[in-house]
């Protein structure tokens, strides 16, 4: 585009300088024509060739005491241009004479050299100039005739002043007519240019004012820009619709989390209500009962609280990761035991294998344990108890694979592809989990800031696998 804008100014600047050119010549022309038909303007008329001929012939003329005569140059001269010459003495006899015709005369008086000069001479069917030269303390005159009918004699008179005033005037017009023509042309183009630049802003006024249905059609120099522009409002509008759906789904998800943490808080408030109440008198069995009621709700928002402190941490890439060399195949296994050990999944069937017994990485143990436990937790929630899971770490060349795979319920394609959203709580979560729907998130930021990546596929009514990768090109180093 830099390019053809570029070349655009260029086309008109040349444009203007032309035709600028143009009219300065055909003002000359006119100008002269002008002086050709009007006698009162300061310049009558030029000089001819034939004039010039005459006036340097006398450098032609030979003068010596043995006679006159004419070099071999000037007689070329006179021939190619048709032309004679006569040289007069002082007493206007003719002293010498070249191609001059039989009706010449031989002697000149001051009156017949006034008349021949100023008259086209029928009888020797010549227009004729006259010139002079001084040669050996005597003064010589010749007339040189030319033949064609063609030449004519211009006289070239002029007043000094009224050239200079001419000349004031023809410039000064000029100059006014120069301006004017660049003025019009300049503005001619101004207004092709800055038409698309109109539109532009006004385009981007309406991206301003959040008004993403423009469409313009990329065309001339500013093709590149309209086209740009089209794509900028393409992803406004779609970003827009994105922060819409965000924002209904933080609000839904607010909601929920507001749910979540009324429930255990007013199950901790009734109890605590009734502990404290005098009227009550209650065992020592039961007041164990109620506080292991109120520390279970305790813990459950604790776990809530962590969940979004380190949501937001990780999101804002605050969290220092405290990397130690630990066997990844030990962490996966434990994270496994620790879940059959909860006595609401003791039943379900989880399933661990490894290539090695021992892969070394150097990882933030407690946040990879905390990434795995998440995605065996998120099997058992989305699934009903029968679901099979199975948990593998596997060791190829330099890279190493931690796989969760389930034969469950799977995931809808339009829910797949935000599983790693915040705020996002799929619609097959059971019974068992009520939670802050970050655990998925989570996981994925922490892979992430582990250098490693994690990916999901799942067929509906088939089950899920979730995939995490991790590279020993990565600052954590891979040992078997």
């Amino acid at each position: 585009m830099k390019w053809r804008l570029t070349g655009r100014y260029l086309v008109s600047v040349v444009l203007i300088v032309v035709i600028v050119i143009v009219i300065n010549i055909m003002v000359i022309l006119g100008l002269y024509i002008l002086q050709m038909l009007n006698k009162d303007l300061p310049f009558r008329s030029h000089e001819t060739s034939a004039d010039a001929i005459t006036r340097s012939f006398q450098n032609d003329i030979v003068i010596n005491p043995d006679g006159i005569s004419i070099t071999e140059k000037g007689k070329k001269v006179l021939e190619q241009n048709q032309a004679w010459i006569q040289v007069l003495d002082e007493d206007g006899r003719q002293a010498y004479g070249y191609l001059v015709p039989k009706e010449a005369k031989a002697k000149y008086t001051p009156l017949d050299m006034i008349q021949t000069y100023k008259y086209f001479e029928k009888e020797l069917l010549s227009t004729v100039f006259v010139g002079g030269k001084i040669a050996q303390n005597h003064q010589y005159s010749y007339l040189v005739g030319f033949k064609s009918r063609y030449i004519q004699r211009q006289v070239l008179t002029f007043d000094y002043r009224k050239v200079g005033q001419a000349l004031k005037i023809g410039s000064i017009t000029l100059i006014i007519i120069d301006g004017l023509i660049a003025l019009c042309i300049g503005y001619i183009f101004s207004k092709i240019l800055t038409k698309p630049i109109h539109t532009l802003i006004d385009g981007i006024k309406q991206l301003a004012n959040k008004k993403y249905n423009k469409h313009y059609k990329p065309a001339g120099v500013y093709k590149d820009v309209f086209h740009n522009v089209n794509l900028l409002s393409e992803e406004l509008r779609a970003g827009e619709m994105e922060r819409k759906k965000l924002d209904r789904m933080k609000e839904e998800w607010i909601g929920n989390i507001s749910h979540d943490i009324k429930t255990p808080l007013a199950s901790i408030q009734g109890y605590a209500e009734m502990m404290k109440d005098k009227d009550y008198q209650f065992s020592i069995d039961e007041m164990r009962d109620y506080a292991e009621i109120i520390e279970r709700k305790s813990l459950y928002l604790t776990d809530l609280i962590e969940d979004l402190n380190l949501s937001t941490r990780l999101k804002n890439k605050e969290m220092m990761l405290n990397k130690k060399n630990v066997n990844l195949v030990s962490l996966a296994r434990n994270a496994v035991i620790d879940t059959l050990n909860d006595s609401r999944y003791a039943n379900r069937n989880i399933d661990f294998q490894c290539s090695d017994e021992i892969i070394r990485m150097d990882v933030d143990e407690l946040l990879i344990r905390r990434a795995v436990s998440n995605l065996i937790y998120n099997a058992i929630v989305h699934n009903d108890e029968a679901v099979v899971i199975k948990v593998s770490v596997e060791k190829s060349g330099h890279i190493v694979y931690v796989r969760v795979v389930d034969n469950g319920k799977g995931i809808r394609q339009e829910e797949l592809a935000r599983i790693f959203d915040r705020y996002y709580r799929g619609t097959n979560t059971g019974e068992l989990h009520k939670g802050s729907g970050l655990g998925m998130a989570i996981t994925h930021d922490i892979i992430e800031a582990h250098g490693g990546e994690i990916k999901v596929h799942s067929e509906l009514g088939q089950g899920t696998e979730i995939k995490i990768r991790f590279s020993i090109s990565q600052k954590g180093n891979v040992s078997g």
